[in-house]
């Protein structure tokens, strides 16, 4: 299958000329500004679908809204014509307004229903939302990507208006919903054809409350406080941020906390799911001695060799309970509440351990308290 993509080095073109590559039986052709008319004509009569993303949205002159957005478009639908083939127009909630950009895609919108009724192909009209995600260009038309692009240089952002609310799709959703189009325009109904499409999730926020989570994540390296992954938005506005961030701040140094017995390390921090680190045990060193009533822990030696050992709390005639653990053998030994518990090196190299809480260590209630095993 021959597929054209229209503004395909554009944010949304980039991102979905990579997933339609990776589909097997794909043949992507990218049509951008760079490109000849001689051949968009040559691939319009020889392509299977059409993503139509080639637009204008911040010109020099408001007359290129007419020319770059329903111009284009009606030229490329006439080239079409000849071979009528299903016709996906990424539109805008702005074509809902009567301002100069939003009245010029309301007439391609018009265009490229007309084309289908006219031909009888397939054609999808999507108003797009603000769309956010990697590889948006920051300084230009989205304020997410300027923020997330600047916060991780560490420049100041402004908002006029904290309480004012966006509506806002994730670039994957976008692409995730553009590619399903491919097997399923065959049989695309027209009532379908005649309505205005949406990508879904799209998730309203007010400016403060995204700027208040892009500012959590600039934090990150010093409270190695990682977002909720279960919020949908959370979680791909995290991975919109890291992906501006500079390629030479991918790493960040953490505390060690070190002593003659090894060090402590602490990985990462989860509201929902507790905390990460790493323990360093030199030979013959013992960690731990205490208990947690509701504190539950999961031990990983990842290399060295030695001893986790337990006893119930409860139970005055209590048996010690030893689980040996090695990096040559990857398994997790569970520390029950109830039950003191340590660690013990009995190699002769350092032993490391990934460390698992199911709660971060917090000092006014630290549910922990000393007792030998």
């Amino acid at each position: 299958m021959r597929v054209l993509v229209t503004g395909a080095k554009g944010f949304v073109g980039r991102n979905l000329c990579l997933a339609l590559g990776r589909m097997e039986g794909v043949e992507v052709l990218r049509y951008d500004i760079g490109n000849t008319p001689e051949e968009l004509a040559e691939w319009a009569g020889t392509c299977d679908f059409v993503f139509h993303l080639a637009g204008v949205n911040r010109p020099k002159d408001p007359a290129e809204f007419a020319t770059g957005n329903t111009g284009f478009t009606e030229d490329l639908l006439a080239l079409l014509e000849r071979r009528p083939v299903p016709v996906l127009l990424s539109s805008s909630i702005q074509a809902a307004l009567d301002n100069p950009y939003g009245v010029s895609k309301r007439a391609a919108e018009d265009a490229v229903r007309a084309y289908g009724a006219r031909t009888g192909a397939s054609v999808f009209v999507y108003r797009l939302a603000n769309v956010f995600g990697k590889w948006c260009r920051p300084n230009y038309n989205s304020a997410v990507a300027t923020w997330c692009h600047n916060r991780a240089r560490g420049l100041d952002i402004q908002v006029r208006d904290r309480a004012a609310t966006v509506t806002l799709v994730y670039i994957d959703d976008v692409v995730s919903a553009f590619t399903s189009r491919l097997t399923s325009h065959v049989s695309c109904p027209p009532a379908e054809a005649s309505s205005i499409l949406s990508v879904s999730p799209a998730y309203t926020k007010t400016l403060g409350e995204i700027v208040d989570l892009i500012e959590t994540f600039v934090e990150e390296p010093k409270t190695l406080n990682v977002p909720d992954q279960r919020d949908g938005f959370a979680k791909k506005l995290y991975a919109t941020y890291l992906s501006y961030l500079p390629e030479d701040q991918f790493s960040y140094p953490l505390t060690m906390h070190c002593d003659n017995r090894g060090s402590f390390t602490e990985i990462l921090h989860t509201a929902e799911r507790g905390q990460v680190s790493v323990n360093v045990s030199r030979p013959g060193i013992v960690k731990g001695q205490h208990w947690h009533h509701t504190k539950h822990e999961k031990f990983l030696v990842l290399s060295g060799e030695g001893a986790i050992r337990f006893r119930k709390m409860d139970d005055p005639d209590a048996q010690v309970i030893t689980y040996r653990v090695s990096g040559a053998k990857l398994e997790v030994v569970r520390i029950p509440p109830g039950y003191t518990h340590n660690i013990e090196n009995l190699g002769t190299t350092d032993m490391v351990t990934v460390m698992w809480a199911n709660e971060v260590f917090d000092p006014q209630r630290p549910d922990t308290f000393r007792e030998e095993v």
